[in-house]
C-alpha cells in the first residue's frame, strides 16, 4: 500500500477514534490469580475513577490493536499489531511519553511550562507553551489512565454498569468495571472493561469488545508499573544538538489566517448526531481539501498520472485518483441520501459521500446513513 493510501486510512481511523473516544484502548496480557478484595458497588467505583487524584508513576504500556486497518508507517501505536510505550507522570501535570517506532522514537515531554515533541527519525523538535497544545494523538491514545477516565465519563449515563470480579494488572490488585450499552443504544461495540486499581482507584487497563467476538478489538494497558515519585530529570527536555526546533503558538494568528480558519470551519459545519454509544460526527469536507491533503502527504511524484478529467468538478475536489483510493478501501453504497463509500473497521465506520459529506461513528451502517442524511 502506498503512503497516500495508508494516510487516508490513518485519517479515517483517527477521526473515528476522536469521535467515539474509544479508538485505541485496551487490556494487556498477563494477570495471575484474581485477588480477593472487599466488595464495592458499581456506582462508587465509577465515581472513584472519575474523581481519583492524579498519581505519580512510571511504567510500560502494551498496545495491541486489531481494528482491521493497514499498518500506518511510523505510528505503530495507531496501527494493527503490537507495540509498546513508556509513560511517566509526576502527579502534578508533568508527563513524559516515549513512543518507539522501529529504529526511531518519538518523545513527548511536558515540563509544566513548555511542551516538547522530539522525532528522532526527522531530528525535529516541536515546542509549544504548556496547555497550548495537547499530546500528539498516538501519545494520548497510549495513556490508559486518561483514556479510561474519558470513556467512563462519556458513557456512564448510557450504560449498564457492573463490577465483574477482580484481576491483577502489572502486579497490582484491581476491580473489573464493565460498561455495556443500554438496549436502546445502536452501536457495534459490546462492552468496555476497565481494570481499576484497588488502592489508587486509577485505571490500569481498558478493553473494548465488539459484537460477535470475545477478542478485544484494541488493547492498551500497563504491563509494568512503578507507583511513587519519579526522577525529576524525566520531566525536563533539552533539544539535541543539530535538531531543527519549531516553536508554535507564540505569535497571534493574523486576521487573514483567522478569517480563513473560520471559513473552513463554517464550510465543514461539523455536528454531533445522537449521544452516548451511538454518537456520530458529521461534517462536509471543503472542496479540494482531501486532494490537497493527499498531495501534501504523498507529494506530486507519488501521485502518478491522472486520468482525463481528474482535478475538476465539485464535491471532494473532483480528484478521481483520490476517490479511486477510497473506493478500494471500502464499498460503494447509495440511497435516498446520495452515494458514496463506506469504510468499516471493527470499532465502527466512516461514510464518505461523493459530494463531500462525512459521517463517522462506532455504529452500524444504517446509523451512519441516517446521520449523513442530516448534513446540509
Amino acid at each position: 500500500m502506498n503512503r497516500r493510501r495508508a494516510t487516508v486510512v490513518a485519517a479515517a481511523v483517527g477521526v473515528l477514534a476522536g469521535v467515539t473516544g474509544l479508538g485505541v484502548l485496551a487490556m494487556p496480557a498477563g494477570a495471575g490469580q484474581a485477588p480477593v478484595l472487599p466488595e464495592v458497588s458499581a456506582e462508587s467505583l465509577v465515581e472513584s475513577v472519575v474523581t481519583a487524584k492524579p498519581a505519580a508513576f512510571g511504567g510500560s504500556v502494551e498496545v495491541s490493536n486489531d481494528l482491521g486497518v493497514p499498518a500506518i508507517a511510523g505510528l505503530p501505536q495507531l496501527s494493527d499489531g503490537d507495540s509498546a510505550v513508556r509513560l511517566w507522570s509526576d502527579g502534578s501535570g508533568r508527563v513524559r511519553v516515549q513512543l518507539p517506532a522501529g529504529d526511531a522514537e518519538k518523545t513527548f515531554v511536558d515540563d509544566g511550562t513548555t511542551g516538547w515533541l522530539w522525532d528522532s527519525a526527522e531530528r525535529t523538535v516541536n515546542k509549544f507553551p504548556h496547555g497550548a497544545a495537547q499530546k500528539p494523538q498516538e501519545a494520548a491514545a497510549a495513556d490508559p489512565v486518561a483514556l479510561a477516565r474519558d470513556v467512563v465519563s462519556r458513557l456512564k449515563e448510557f450504560s449498564e454498569v457492573t463490577v465483574d470480579g477482580t484481576a491483577r494488572v502489572a502486579d497490582r490488585p484491581a476491580y473489573e468495571l464493565v460498561l455495556s450499552p443500554k438496549p436502546a443504544e445502536k452501536t457495534v461495540l459490546r462492552e468496555v472493561r476497565v481494570a481499576v486499581d484497588s488502592e489508587l482507584r486509577v485505571p490500569l487497563r481498558l478493553a473494548v469488545l465488539t459484537n460477535g467476538t470475545n477478542a478485544p478489538a484494541v488493547q492498551v494497558g500497563f504491563s509494568e508499573l512503578n507507583v511513587g515519585p519519579q526522577d525529576a530529570a524525566l520531566f525536563s527536555f533539552t533539544p539535541p544538538a543539530g535538531a531543527t526546533v519549531t516553536e508554535a503558538g507564540v505569535e497571534e494568528p493574523s486576521e487573514r489566517d483567522k478569517a480563513a480558519a473560520e471559513q473552513v470551519f463554517g464550510e465543514a459545519n461539523p455536528q454531533v448526531v445522537g449521544e452516548g454509544w451511538d454518537v456520530v460526527l458529521t461534517a462536509r469536507v471543503p472542496e479540494g481539501s482531501l486532494t490537497a491533503f493527499a498531495e501534501q502527504e504523498g507529494g506530486p511524484a507519488d501521485r502518478g498520472p491522472r486520468r482525463p478529467g481528474a482535478g475538476t468538478g465539485g464535491g471532494m475536489g473532483g480528484d478521481t485518483d483520490v476517490q479511486g483510493m477510497l473506493r478500494q478501501l471500502g464499498k460503494q453504497v447509495s440511497g435516498p441520501w446520495g452515494s458514496g463509500t463506506l469504510i468499516t473497521a471493527r470499532v465502527g465506520g466512516v461514510l464518505i459521500a461523493d459530494d463531500g459529506r462525512v459521517a463517522v461513528g462506532a455504529v452500524p451502517e444504517q446509523v451512519l446513513v441516517d446521520a449523513i442524511g442530516q448534513v446540509k
